[in-house]
């Protein structure tokens, strides 16, 4: 890397997530970059950012540290974290992977004629903030190089695989564990059980069939805050299964009616691989998806956005969710939503009695905004999303709009 590629970027201070969630999958990736991003960042290249783009306490120089995050740091130096294509294009020549942080680094912020410049460098003793030296260097990164993630993974990482939200053909059609191995109740890792699929779509092996599966139990409806209608059903994970022979049918030796043979069917046999519960009677397997390197990149939608909260996660008697929990909002892929979007929370204004009015007119104040909130995980018609930034409770039914 030239001396001149050694300039940070903003897409760094928000963007590396992959490597550090998966550990050794991950790889040093060059992200793509949406045609909005991209037009932002050439408007910008050639002076900067403005000041006011910039975060009211924003150092002027801040050394990477371990256990920092992309998106603190971010909020370190701009007023809004989400807007890194204004801060990246300032220099969208000099980074062939702008994604990418480690600690160590120093981030040195310039100021000129009302403009500012992020770089990344060592600065020399007793110099001033604008002397940097910047010289090449050889970086030799393993698969689980450790590229700062944007968020604290551990807040998010379970929900990654864990919770599955599914329409109610899905799960009524999944094979269910019907009976198990010298009768138990309960299994556990290592214990034997057996599966049938729907009549119409046995579990069968083969060379193309899945073999590998999560248990999933109990189905609870989620329901939009607003119209009460149900966008699908929130499912609990409890383990794994391998599947080690696939459902047969053989001759029973016995005659119906009519003199034809019966046929017995043979369930499938399943392997308990691992468990979160004990796994029981009745619950149903669901195929286990391939890993995904995933890319965190968080952006305001670029469409107008206006979502209710439908649940907070693990519980139905939480009134208020606070910072770093997860929600589901009632928006999804099918409403232009993506990963890595960030919604503004919003508080519903009171509606209240002009005590001013001699009429005593009904008034209704107007939503304020409450904090931020990033999706990791959109499904079709809902989404989960992490709450970044709170300053009160987060309750059911209160709004999310694109952020301004």
């Amino acid at each position: 890397m030239g001396s001149r590629g050694a300039v940070v970027t903003a897409a760094m201070v928000l963007t590396a997530l992959s490597a550090s969630l998966w550990g050794p999958l991950a790889q040093a990736q060059d992200y793509p970059i949406t045609p909005a991003q991209q037009a932002t960042a050439s408007q910008v290249a050639q002076n900067g950012v403005p000041l006011s783009a910039l975060a009211p306490n924003a150092p002027g120089r801040y050394t990477v540290k371990s256990g920092d995050t992309l998106w603190a740091i971010s909020g370190l130096f701009l007023t809004t974290p989400w807007r890194w294509p204004e801060l990246w294009g300032m220099n969208q020549q000099e980074i062939r992977n702008p994604h990418r942080i480690y600690p160590g680094q120093q981030l040195l912020l310039l100021k000129k004629d009302g403009r500012a410049m992020l770089l990344a460098g060592q600065a020399q003793p007793n110099d001033g903030v604008r002397t940097v030296r910047l010289s090449p260097r050889t970086r030799i990164e393993n698969l689980g190089d450790n590229a700062l993630p944007t968020l604290q993974t551990n807040l998010i990482e379970p929900f990654l695989a864990e919770p599955l939200i599914v329409d109610e053909n899905t799960l009524a059609l999944a094979p269910r564990i019907v009976a198990t191995a010298d009768e138990r109740i309960l299994l556990s890792r290592g214990d034997r059980a057996y599966v049938r699929g729907p009549l119409e779509a046995p579990l069968l092996d083969g060379k193309d069939k899945p073999w590998n599966f999560r248990v999933m139990r109990q189905a609870t409806p989620l329901r939009d805050p607003v119209t009460k209608e149900v966008l699908g059903y929130e499912t609990q994970y409890v383990g794994k299964v391998v599947l080690v022979k696939g459902e047969s049918r053989q001759p029973s030796g016995l005659l119906d009616k009519n003199g034809q043979p019966l046929v017995d069917i043979v369930p499938a046999t399943v392997d308990i691989q691992s468990i979160k519960e004990e796994i029981s009677v009745g619950d149903r397997l669901l195929p286990e998806p391939e890993r995904e390197l995933l890319n965190f990149v968080p952006r305001a939608p670029s469409q107008n956005v206006d979502a209710r909260i439908v649940s907070v996660y693990g519980s139905t008697s939480i009134a208020n969710a606070a910072q770093y929990q997860i929600v589901v909002i009632n928006k999804g892929t099918k409403d232009g939503i993506e990963r890595g979007h960030v919604l503004s929370l919003l508080s519903a204004g009171a509606n209240m009695v002009d005590s001013t009015d001699a009429t005593k007119t009904r008034i209704q104040l107007p939503d304020e905004q409450n904090g931020l909130l990033m999706v990791f995980r959109p499904f079709e018609r809902l989404s989960y999303g992490l709450i970044l930034e709170i300053k009160t409770g987060v309750k059911i039914g209160d709004r999310l709009t694109t952020p301004h």
